[in-house]
C-alpha cells in the first residue's frame, strides 16, 4: 500500500454525488505519489453497499469512468457491512495473483439521500427475508439480543452467579454490561475529537451515554454508529512499484474472512476454533458460538493471524481498527480476535488495554496503550458509509504506520509511537462475514 485518502464522513454531503466523493478521496491520496498518473493504475475494484442509496445500478461504472479510468478493467464489491474491508482484500489479490502491478480500491456510501427509516429498511434486507425481515427484524434490534445473551453467558452466570433472584441477577448484569459498553463510546468519540475526518467527534461521559435515547434495549444511541457519506480510496501495487511511489510503503502481511448464516437460529454449536495462545480447557463448559459470539470474525482473525505469522495478537500488534457498528460488537469483537479470552471482554475493557495513553477520558484506564483499538474513533464516532468504511479504516492504518497523522489530521494526538503492525477488521449482518487483514511498516 502506498497511499490512500478519505472524504470527511458526515450525515449528509449534498453538494456531492457519490462520483465527486470517489473523486475527491483519489484526487488527495493522488497528491500523496507526486509521480503517479493514470496510465500506472492497471485497474479498479469499487464497493458500494446499495444500489438504493444511490438510486443508480452499475454505479461502480460511473466512478470508474469519472476517475478517467476506462478502458481498464473493474469489478464491482459487495458484502454488507464488510463491502470496504472485502474491496480491500479483493484489490490485494489482484496484484498479489500478478494480475495487476497496480490497482486502486474505492469505495463510497451516499446514505442521506433516504429517510432513516427507510434506510434501516435497506440495511435490514441485509438479514434473512424469507425469515427475519419480515417478522420486523432490524439491525439494532439483532444486536440487542445478541449483547443480551452475551451478558447472560459472562456477567449473568459469572459475576452475579451467586444472585439467587433471577429477575434481579439479570438486571444487574444487563445494568453492568451497559456501564462497560458506555466505556467504549466514551473512548471513541474522545479519540475522534483530534480526528478531522470523524462524523461525531464529542467528549462524553458514561452518564451521558447511559442517558441517552434507548434505541433497543439495552443499546442507546451513543453506543451506535450512524448511516453516513463518504469515500475512501487506496492504492496498492507490488514492490517494485511500491519503491518507485514512496519510501514509506506499507505492506500487507495477512488476511483473512469467515463466513456464518444470515439466520441466527441457524448456527450450530460446536468446540471454539482456538488461536495459537489459548487452549480447550479455556472454554471446556462454554456452547459456542450461540448467538454470543462472532464465528466468522475468529475464522477470519485465525487466517490472518496464521499468514501474518502472529501466535499472540495482543502482544504483537501495536492496534487495531475494528468494526464497531455496536459498542457492544466491539466487546465481542476484542474476544473474537483473541485479544482476551471469551468472557473477559468486559473485563479487558475496563483495565483500559483498548484505550490510548495520553488522553483523558475521565476513566481510570490503568492499562491504557496496551492494544490501543480504534484510535481513530470507530464507526461509532467517524459514522459508516459502508461502502467507504474498511477503507477508511484501511487508510488510517496506513497513517498510522507510517508515522503520518500529525500531517494529515493536523494533530499528533492519535499517532502511536512507533508503530510497527496493525490490522483492520470489517464486519457484516450479524456476523455473516467478516474480514481481517495485518499491515505492517516498510519494506
Amino acid at each position: 500500500m502506498v497511499t490512500g485518502g478519505v472524504t470527511k464522513f458526515a450525515k449528509a454531503h449534498p453538494a456531492m454525488d457519490f462520483r465527486l466523493m470517489v473523486k475527491r478521496a483519489y484526487d488527495y491520496a493522488a497528491r500523496g505519489i507526486p509521480n503517479l498518473t493514470k496510465d500506472r493504475i492497471d485497474g479498479t475494484r469499487i464497493s458500494y453497499f446499495s444500489d438504493h442509496f444511490s438510486r443508480q445500478l452499475k454505479a461502480a461504472s460511473m466512478v470508474q469512468d469519472y476517475l478517467g479510468l476506462n478502458p481498464k478493467g473493474s469489478v464491482r464489491i459487495e458484502w454488507g457491512g464488510a463491502t470496504g474491508g472485502e474491496c480491500f482484500q479483493a484489490a490485494y489479490e489482484a496484484v498479489a495473483s500478478g494480475r495487476m502491478d497496480v490497482c486502486l480500491a474505492a469505495g463510497y456510501e451516499t446514505m442521506s439521500r433516504v429517510a432513516t427509516w427507510k434506510g434501516n429498511e435497506f440495511i435490514a434486507l441485509a438479514s434473512d427475508t424469507n425469515f427475519d425481515f419480515p417478522l420486523g427484524g432490524f439491525y439494532t434490534g439483532y444486536y440487542a439480543l445478541m449483547v443480551i445473551r452475551h451478558i447472560y453467558e459472562y456477567l449473568r452466570l459469572g459475576k452475579f452467579a451467586k444472585v439467587r433472584d433471577e429477575r434481579e441477577a439479570q438486571r444487574l448484569a444487563i445494568a453492568e454490561g451497559q456501564r462497560i459498553m458506555s466505556w467504549v463510546s466514551v473512548k471513541n468519540h474522545r479519540n475522534a475529537l483530534h480526528n478531522p475526518y470523524a462524523q461525531y467527534p464529542k467528549r462524553v461521559s458514561v452518564e451521558d451515554v447511559l442517558r441517552s435515547e434507548m434505541i433497543s434495549y439495552p443499546l442507546t444511541r451513543e453506543q451506535i454508529c450512524t448511516m453516513s457519506d463518504g469515500a475512501a480510496v487506496v492504492l496498492l501495487c507490488d514492490e517494485a512499484r511500491a519503491k518507485e511511489f514512496t519510501d514509506k510503503p506499507v505492506r500487507i502481511t495477512g488476511v483473512g474472512c469467515g463466513t456464518d448464516t444470515m439466520r441466527l437460529a441457524d448456527r450450530p454449536f460446536g468446540k471454539v476454533p482456538l488461536l495459537p495462545h489459548e487452549r480447550a480447557s479455556d472454554y471446556a463448559k462454554l456452547r459456542y458460538p450461540g448467538v454470543h459470539s462472532f464465528r466468522a470474525g475468529r475464522s477470519a482473525g485465525q487466517e490472518a493471524y496464521r499468514m501474518a505469522g502472529i501466535t499472540d495478537p495482543k502482544r504483537e500488534l501495536d492496534f487495531i481498527e475494528l468494526h464497531d457498528a455496536y459498542a457492544s460488537s466491539e466487546i465481542q469483537t476484542y474476544e473474537d480476535l483473541g485479544l482476551c479470552r471469551y468472557g473477559e471482554g468486559y473485563d479487558f475493557t475496563l483495565s483500559g488495554a483498548p484505550f490510548l495513553k495520553g488522553i483523558d477520558y475521565g476513566l481510570e484506564v490503568p492499562k491504557a496503550g496496551e492494544i490501543p483499538v480504534n484510535p481513530s474513533g470507530g464507526l461509532i464516532a467517524c459514522g459508516h458509509p459502508v461502502g467507504a468504511t474498511g477503507l477508511m479504516q484501511a487508510v488510517f492504518a496506513f497513517w498510522q504506520l507510517q508515522g503520518t497523522i500529525r500531517q494529515h489530521f493536523g494533530d499528533g494526538t492519535l499517532q502511536i509511537a512507533d508503530a510497527r503492525r496493525g490490522a483492520i477488521h470489517s464486519h457484516a449482518g450479524t456476523g455473516s462475514s467478516v474480514t481481517v487483514s495485518i499491515l505492517e511498516r516498510g519494506f
